[in-house]
């Protein structure tokens, strides 16, 4: 079988699977608050069991989908050489459904398990998170807890066992996140884990930018936006609508998903991401 008819075949067992299926457990343990020093995290040799089909970069690092997140993660880094190190990342989308949560996960997942790349994934899809449900997290607090005083960063982290990746998830699931993503406290939150992890990348999934208004304030804040538009889903009117709502926000590229594989103009295209594009000045 060549590599295209395994590729072809891999899709289609990927579109047949269940992304809400629960996964395999993984084993995870407390980060203790985090500093400024890399022995706050020391790195650990083991890559925890990771069964969901969706995180290729951690379950199946051999295959195409995985190599097209490595090519997303490369070009990441070559604009870090290029301008300077913004750490401060957030993906996103025009509409729900678009694969911008596997996008960031995978993203993650491909830069933590590099030696010189410690990585924070903060899950702020604040109405809908999904972020612990791909890894089978159990979180006790998150994102939400920290903003509204309940709990604070060591009690939030997780440490994943995956490289060297570290979450904070969600927390308590709030109806009216826009007055958390407005407020002095999270602005003040994003300068500290920028400022906190000066050597680490930290990305962010957010809910998808047209529905919500917290996605746009955010958008402000971060360092650069990935934009993700899955195949056949939004019209061209959302996503050039999408793109607008981030004017103000720096652009760093679109990565287009779930693309069909063609093989009749010996195109090698793959099931997820195929394409990211640094996005031209205006």
């Amino acid at each position: 079988m060549s590599r295209i008819e395994k590729a072809l075949e891999k899709a289609s067992q990927l579109r047949q699977r269940n992304p809400d299926a629960p996964p395999a457990k993984t084993p995870v343990q407390a980060c203790a608050i985090p500093g400024s020093s890399d022995t706050e995290y020391p790195y650990e040799p083991r890559i925890s069991q990771v069964n969901n089909p969706f995180l290729v970069s951690a379950n199946d690092t051999g295959s195409p989908i995985s190599e097209e997140y490595k090519k997303l993660k490369s070009l990441l880094v070559g604009m870090e050489r290029q301008d300077g190190f913004a750490n401060v990342i957030m993906v996103t989308s025009a509409i729900a459904g678009e694969g911008k949560s596997i996008t960031a996960l995978n993203l993650a997942l491909s830069l933590a398990q590099e030696m010189d790349h410690t990585v924070l994934l903060v899950d702020a899809d604040l109405r809908k998170p999904s972020i612990h449900r791909y890894l089978d997290l159990n979180p006790v607090a998150g994102l939400a807890d920290i903003l509204e005083e309940r709990a604070d960063m060591g009690t939030a982290l997780i440490h994943t066992g995956i490289g060297r990746l570290v979450v904070l998830p969600a927390g308590k699931v709030t109806h009216n996140p826009v007055e958390l993503f407005t407020s002095q406290r999270f602005a003040q939150f994003i300068q500290d884990i920028k400022h906190r992890y000066r050597d680490r990348y930290v990305i962010i999934d957010t809910p998808p930018i047209l529905p919500f208004a917290e996605t746009r304030t955010l958008s402000k804040l971060v360092d650069g936006v990935i934009f993700v538009v899955k195949e056949r889903m939004a019209s061209q009117a959302s996503i050039a609508e999408g793109i607008s709502a981030l004017d103000g926000a720096r652009k760093l590229g679109l990565v287009y998903n779930e693309a069909e594989i063609s093989i009749s103009d010996d195109r090698y295209g793959h099931y997820y991401n195929r394409y990211y594009q640094r996005e031209q000045p205006q």
